[in-house]
């Protein structure tokens, strides 16, 4: 079983004890994905690492969507609900890339595939070279856009 989800099940059953009721209700919900990403498809499997980070990234993209959308709504409960939800699967995150790493990120990407001067044509093959690098660290639009940048200027 992967690392990453058997911390999630000790940290759920510790948050239950402490009686921590948004970090309860979070953790369960990140498991609950987990194992529906596990049944998806055809056949059912256990997820690595990575997959199990993957489900985390999305159930955290939802979270700060959910939370924005709150704010705009004026219902400033909600949308502190759906923050705190957020910084809880943070933890289980690798750290965020700042702009400055992502820029050299995409920087080498860029020189090792010989893509300056090619414009917006190698912007799938940047793109899917970095993948690896950045998921669960930066968001794609941010990579698309700094990839973009890159490549055009």
């Amino acid at each position: 079983m992967p690392e990453l989800k058997d911390r999630l099940r000790t940290d759920l059953t510790a948050a239950m004890k402490a009686r921590d009721g948004v970090r309860a209700s979070t953790l369960r919900m990140a498991l609950t994905a987990v194992t529906n990403a596990e049944v998806a498809g055809k056949q059912a499997r256990v997820l690595s690492d990575d997959e199990v980070t993957a489900v985390l990234v999305s159930e955290a993209k939802k979270r700060r969507e959910a939370a924005q959308a709150f704010d705009e709504g004026g219902r400033d409960d909600s949308a502190s609900k759906e923050r705190a939800e957020a910084a809880v699967l943070a933890d289980y995150l690798p750290s965020p890339l700042t702009d400055d790493e992502l820029a050299a990120l995409v920087t080498v990407a860029v020189d090792e595939l010989g893509a300056r001067g090619q414009g917006m044509q190698a912007m799938g093959r940047v793109m899917g070279q970095l993948k690896p690098q950045v998921t669960g660290r930066a968001d794609g639009a941010a990579v698309a856009a700094e990839v973009r940048r890159q490549l055009t200027g």
